[in-house]
């Protein structure tokens, strides 16, 4: 166990976690529909490939394999891409903000969740387009990874979150 992991275990025994979201970049397409894919589209251009070259047209044949492998990296980019992350995390005492780059280049705020509010650029015809926390007059875009639907189920459970902050913990009565 690290020490982050002690004192976030340490933290949450002193206080409770209201509210706490990793978000990520979705990818419509999984390794197995990857796969078929590039299965697919190699065949694809193999046998044009070869029509081609039938025909006398041999340099052709080389640009099909080209495409395929082009293909090839831009998933590859892509997927590499899919692993970064936002993280947002709501106590009664602070709101911690972290986003991991894709190279796992981490940065993370923590504001005051009595000072911070969440503001949103909405659009008639396509809904929310941005998220960002306000505080202390500076801005902090975040869930920029989700559509406008998930954007803004995402408000409305953060916006909860902060106000549950913002009223104090509750304690109840133990008989």
């Amino acid at each position: 166990m690290t020490a982050d992991n002690i004192s976030n275990d340490l933290r949450d025994t002193l206080e409770p976690t209201l509210f706490y979201a990793v978000i990520t970049p979705h990818r419509s397409l999984g390794n197995i529909g990857f796969l078929v894919l590039m299965v697919i589209f190699g065949m694809v251009s193999f046998f044009a490939g070869v029509a081609f070259l039938a025909m006398g047209a041999w340099p052709v044949f080389g640009f099909f394999g080209l495409d395929v492998l082009l293909l090839f990296i831009a998933f590859r980019i892509n997927y590499r891409r899919a692993a970064a992350f936002e993280e947002v995390t709501v106590t009664p005492s602070v709101l911690t903000v972290r986003k991991v780059s894709h190279n796992g280049r981490a940065r993370e705020w923590s504001l005051n969740p009595l000072w911070a509010r969440l503001e949103k650029d909405e659009y008639e015809e396509y809904g929310i387009g941005r998220l960002f926390l306000v505080s202390h007059g500076k801005e902090l875009t975040i869930a920029s990874f989700l559509g406008p639907d998930e954007k803004a189920g995402f408000a409305e459970a953060l916006t909860r979150a902060l106000g549950d902050a913002k009223r104090g913990p509750v304690r109840s009565a133990v008989s």
